[in-house]
C-alpha cells in the first residue's frame, strides 16, 4: 500500500462520521481511530451572595482550551505567503518530522534545492514507522516550515515548493 493511498483513507475517514475504521489487505494493516475531545459540562450551583472580600476563583481551563495552548506553544507561527506559485507539502499524519534518512545523513533538500513529484523530502515518524514524504509536484523548495525533530499535526504544511 503506497502512502498516497493512506493519504486518501486519511481525508475520507476525517471528513465522514466514521470514529474507526480497520483495512487489512496482502499483509498490511491500517487502523484509524478518531480522537474525539469531550468538554466537560460545568454545573452551575444556585446563585448565594459572596462576601465582598472574596476574590472570584479563576476559571478553569476546558481539554480543548488546554489543548489548543499547547498547539499554539509548540506549533511555529508559518508566514503568511502571496506566491500563488507555491505549493504546500502537508503532513499525512500525526508525528515525527525528520529531514534526513539518519542522523549523520545529509537532509533530502535544502531551500533552493530542485524537487520532482515523486521525490522524498522527509520523514515522519509515527508509531515507529518511517513514512516517505513525497514533494506531490515538481519544483523548488521555498521553505522548510518545520525544524527537524518537531512533532507535527495531521495537515500541518511541511514545505512550500515554488512550482514550474
Amino acid at each position: 500500500m503506497k502512502i498516497q493511498e493512506i493519504r486518501e483513507i486519511i481525508k475520507l475517514v476525517d471528513n465522514s462520521s466514521i470514529d474507526e475504521f480497520s483495512y487489512e489487505a496482502d499483509g498490511v494493516k491500517v487502523k484509524l481511530k478518531k480522537n474525539s475531545v469531550s468538554a466537560n459540562a460545568a454545573v452551575e450551583a444556585p446563585a448565594q451572595p459572596a462576601p465582598a472580600a472574596q476574590p472570584a476563583p479563576a476559571p478553569v481551563p476546558t481539554p480543548a482550551a488546554k489543548a489548543e495552548e499547547l498547539i499554539s506553544e509548540e506549533t511555529p507561527e508559518i508566514p503568511a505567503v502571496q506566491d500563488e506559485n507555491l505549493h504546500k507539502i502537508l503532513s499525512p499524519m500525526v508525528g515525527t518530522f525528520y529531514q534526513s534518512p539518519s542522523p549523520d545523513e545529509a537532509a533530502y533538500v535544502q531551500p533552493g534545492s530542485k524537487v520532482s513529484a515523486d521525490q522524498v523530502v522527509c520523514i515522519v515518524e509515527a508509531m515507529k514507522l518511517f513514512n516517505e514524504i513525497e514533494a506531490e509536484v515538481d519544483g523548488e523548495i521555498a521553505e522548510i516550515l518545520v525544524k527537524d525533530g518537531q512533532l507535527v499535526e495531521y495537515g500541518q504544511p511541511l514545505f512550500l515548493v515554488k512550482t514550474n
